[in-house]
């Protein structure tokens, strides 16, 4: 079994804020991060696959085909988005970090056969970033 992994940016603003909660509530869970403004990052996303290499090519997936499929399913959606406006998901889910990650790993979940998706890293700052390899739920 080999393990592959690549890499893609994207920019995006978000707000961090539930939107059943009163501005004074998110600033005390969220900080400056709840501004109603907004802020951007420029993330990171690191995309895990796994599988055994074909026999004729050497590799597990095709690069390009990787590629088209993060482009088409997460970058398309993402990059230079407004994620809390302009993105269904979260519309009601705040924006996190942590939800950002299980939504990369929902939507190409399934769609990088033959391989197997084994894990998503996002980049959000220097000092932050998460990993999720689908075992766990959480809200």
């Amino acid at each position: 079994m080999i393990r592959v992994t690549r890499r893609y940016d994207f920019s995006a603003a978000h707000v961090l804020a539930r939107p059943d909660w009163p501005l004074q509530r998110n600033q005390h869970v969220y900080g400056k991060c709840a501004n109603p403004a907004g802020h951007g990052h420029n993330y990171r996303i690191e995309v895990a696959i796994e599988g055994e290499p074909d026999r004729v090519t050497g590799r597990v997936l095709p690069e390009e085909h990787l590629d088209e499929v993060v482009r088409g399913r997460v970058l398309g959606n993402l990059d230079g988005r407004f994620l809390n406006r302009d993105v269904d998901a979260f519309h009601e889910a705040v924006p996190t970090a942590e939800n950002i990650a299980r939504f990369i790993w929902d939507t190409l979940a399934g769609h990088v056969a033959p391989a197997r998706l084994v894990g998503v890293r996002l980049v959000e700052t220097r000092n932050n970033s998460v990993e999720y390899d689908g075992t766990e739920e959480f809200a």
